[in-house]
């Protein structure tokens, strides 16, 4: 099967070969002989419909020269694409919803978005998680700083975070004694008018805040868990983390088992959700990490699964077309 694939990211040149997701995505495509194309979000654009300006490229896992264009870029409609992988990193900006409206257009022609651009808008990284009460611990969503204070006066020991931050930037621990918390609250609600998330604190972050891989609802069976350096509170590999595969926990496993239908009944099917302590953090949804670590540790070929599923489903949907 001949499949159009577009790869919407961050530039190319920029990304970091060894670790890179999105580059381990492209090489699997590659290797099915489907067509590959490369673009960025400022590519897009709408006239009569939406527009791309498409690179050919091929890719290869050399931390020196990862990737090659094989042509001029050309424009063409984004529905020729048969399919469409938005993978472009956070924030997550006025200009990431226009975005989704543009890739909407295409979808509603027949190209199959991963992920679906509806959810992207709606699916909140962190907000999201509050779709699992079960799975979450005590956590609060405000702006208003005096509630955020009695999250604080009531749990004692609490991490305040933005809703549109990623690879750990801008988290705050306050600690009961901590004298700094109006000046965290100011900070991160901008004199409480930016509405942020507070969680109680979780020791266990000591030993990890996991990574678990969903593909089509399904959890890969290993969790890249990110321990903190010493004297922080923060697991993400971009804040100095430490990464160490391990086998899904069964409370890992039951977590998943309570998100994965509503991820593919949401039309997302590659995410990373975030357990620490056996609680649901996060579930990322934009451009989810981890899966070269994962793989190169286990074998498990995690990019291949979800190709295995983008072929399937583009089976299905051309054996029901009119």
């Amino acid at each position: 099967m001949n499949l159009k694939v577009a790869v919407i990211m961050d530039p190319i040149e920029s990304i970091n070969p060894k670790k890179d997701t999105t580059l381990a995505l492209m090489e699997s495509i590659q290797k099915r002989g489907w067509s590959l194309y490369y673009t960025t979000q400022e590519q897009l654009w709408y006239q009569d419909e939406t527009m791309v300006k498409l690179r050919p490229v091929k890719v290869t896992f050399d931390e020196h020269n990862w990737f090659t264009f094989l042509g001029e870029a050309s424009e063409v409609p984004l529905a020729e694409m048969d399919i469409v992988l938005m993978r472009k990193d956070p924030p997550f900006d006025q200009e990431y919803i226009y975005t989704t409206y543009l890739l909407e257009r295409a979808e509603e022609k027949g190209t199959l978005m991963v992920n679906r651009p509806q959810s992207l808008r709606d699916c909140n990284e962190k907000f999201f998680a509050t779709a699992f009460p079960n799975c979450t611990p005590p956590l609060m969503v405000a702006r208003n700083m005096n509630t955020l204070k009695h999250f604080h006066q009531q749990h004692q020991d609490v991490i305040y975070k933005p809703l549109d931050g990623m690879g750990g930037s801008s988290i705050f621990r306050a600690k009961s004694d901590d004298p700094n918390v109006n000046v965290i609250l100011e900070t991160l609600t901008q004199q409480g008018t930016q509405t942020i998330m507070a969680q109680k604190y979780l020791p266990d972050i000591k030993n990890g805040d996991k990574r678990i891989l969903m593909v089509a609802g399904k959890p890969i069976p290993y969790a890249l868990a990110r321990i903190p350096s010493q004297g922080e509170t923060r697991g993400n590999l971009a804040a100095g983390g430490r990464g160490v595969v391990q086998p899904l926990s069964e409370k890992d496993q039951w977590i998943a088992e309570q998100v994965g239908p509503e991820l593919i009944k949401r039309g997302i099917y590659f995410a990373g959700l975030d357990v620490i302590g056996g609680y649901l953090t996060e579930v990322n949804v934009t451009s989810p990490t981890c899966l070269r670590e994962i793989t190169r540790e286990t074998g498990i070929d995690i990019a291949g699964q979800l190709m295995d599923y983008l072929q399937a489903e583009m089976v299905q949907r051309r054996s029901t077309k009119p």
